[in-house]
């Protein structure tokens, strides 16, 4: 005969309840620890102003003395007087200018001096590809295109000689084309110089060169000296290190 345990005598039956019981115990101690806060504190001593009587400061009475205000401005009053009038006076008429339908123009001969015309020279302006005789640098000669020719070379030595690269602009990479204007007028001077470029560094340069020209012989158009305009690019350009 086999023996049977009670079942009231097993101790692991609630195990599982009392360990859910005992971990929610430990839980609710746990957060009650952390979220516990504690003061520091410190006496604090209060102190308090009585005041048993009140002291009352007098304050003097200061007293300004004012000036009398100026009297008041007397009025002085001009006394009219009319006078009756004893001399007679002349009237002054005055006549109007203007002349009317019935009024007579006398007839008058004017004498005319004779007037001398100033003829004014007009300054002809002649373009340098249609000229009849171009503006002659100093040293050239022959015939028109020759001198064409001679003016292209001295033009170019002139350009050599004084090209001057502007120093702000070399350090600025400044580089490019300018094209000057300008005028050799009828006495051979050059004249109206203009210029236009990228930038005015160059411009300035430029126009600086063309001021150094000599004078030359002017251009001729039916044998009259006259103007002749003439443009030329000069490039600027730096080297390639």
């Amino acid at each position: 005969m086999e023996l049977k345990k009670n079942p009231k005598a097993n101790v692991g039956r609630n195990s599982s309840l009392y360990f859910a019981v005992g971990l929610n115990v430990m839980l609710l101690l746990t957060y009650l620890g952390l979220e516990h806060k504690t003061y520091e504190t410190e006496a604090t001593e209060i102190d308090i102003l009585m005041l048993d009587e009140q002291f009352d400061e007098e304050i003097p009475i200061t007293t300004i003395d004012l000036p009398p205000p100026p009297p008041p401005k007397q009025v002085v009053t001009e006394a009219i007087t009319i006078v009756e009038d004893v001399d007679d006076v002349e009237e002054t008429v005055i006549e109007s200018t203007e002349i009317g339908q019935d009024d007579v123009i006398e007839e008058r001969v004017v004498s005319v001096e004779e007037v001398e015309v100033e003829e004014v020279e007009e300054d002809i302006e002649v373009p340098f590809a249609v000229i009849e005789r171009i503006p002659q640098f100093p040293g050239c000669k022959g015939t028109n295109d020759e001198l064409k020719i001679c003016f292209q070379k001295e033009m170019n030595k002139h350009l050599q000689k004084h090209f001057k690269y502007p120093e702000a602009a070399s350090e600025l990479n400044i580089q490019g084309r300018v094209f000057v204007f300008f005028l050799i007028n009828k006495n051979g001077v050059v004249t109206n110089i203009k210029s236009r470029g990228p930038d005015r560094l160059l411009e300035k340069e430029a126009e600086r060169i063309i001021s150094l020209l000599p004078k030359m012989k002017p251009g001729k158009q039916r044998n009259k000296a006259v103007g002749v305009p003439y443009s030329i690019p000069i490039n600027f350009k730096l080297k390639q290190q």
